[in-house]
């Protein structure tokens, strides 16, 4: 017990003794053990990007507010989570493993670093643990709460450009900012 609780300690998991992975065809949460876990990161000596990548509406506040608060929390991991904003006109899809514009508009999509892409609930789950709240992930995916999310983040996916006023600066299928008419 004593030896467990000191690899525990020395490998750096402080947080929670248990990590939840996600696969993309399956809305259930796997265990898996700490050893595997410090937020799934894997680390390379080459410069390719292997951390989460998420992509984000850049125009949308919500969405921009969030991405502020995770960018805060993930200050001392440098690399680990990358931001994509879709709303930049050098948005490249293939480099997101196809994950066009309007698919990410209609939901939120994740790239974990195994290149898997995670939507809606799952992909907020990925997210949040790699910036160091899987408790926060875990809650969500847990199937008590779990229905309540996914409708929950339905509602709000489906009305977001509305309830942020950009109805009808996207209605023409590509986000543009309005300009002010003289």
């Amino acid at each position: 017990m004593l030896s467990q609780m000191r690899v525990f300690l020395v490998s750096g998991l402080t947080r929670l003794p248990g990590c939840v992975t996600f696969t993309s065809n399956s809305k259930a949460a796997a265990r898996v053990t700490p050893a595997r876990c410090r937020h799934h990161q894997h680390r390379t000596f080459s410069s390719e990007c292997v951390g989460v990548k998420v992509l984000y509406d850049g125009r949308c506040p919500i969405c921009v507010t969030e991405i502020q608060f995770l960018r805060f929390l993930q200050r001392n991991r440098p690399g680990k989570v990358h931001f994509v904003d879709i709303a930049l006109p050098g948005y490249d899809e293939e480099k997101h493993k196809d994950v066009s514009y309007q698919m990410a508009m209609e939901e939120m999509h994740v790239i974990d670093e195994k290149d898997e892409v995670h939507r809606g609930i799952p992909a907020f789950a990925v997210m949040y643990s790699a910036v160091g709240l899987g408790w926060l992930g875990s809650l969500m995916m847990w199937s008590p709460v779990r229905p309540f999310m996914d409708k929950s983040y339905a509602a709000f996916a489906r009305n977001r450009l509305k309830w942020t006023g950009r109805g009808e600066e996207c209605a023409g299928g590509r986000c543009e900012k309005k300009t002010r008419e003289k």
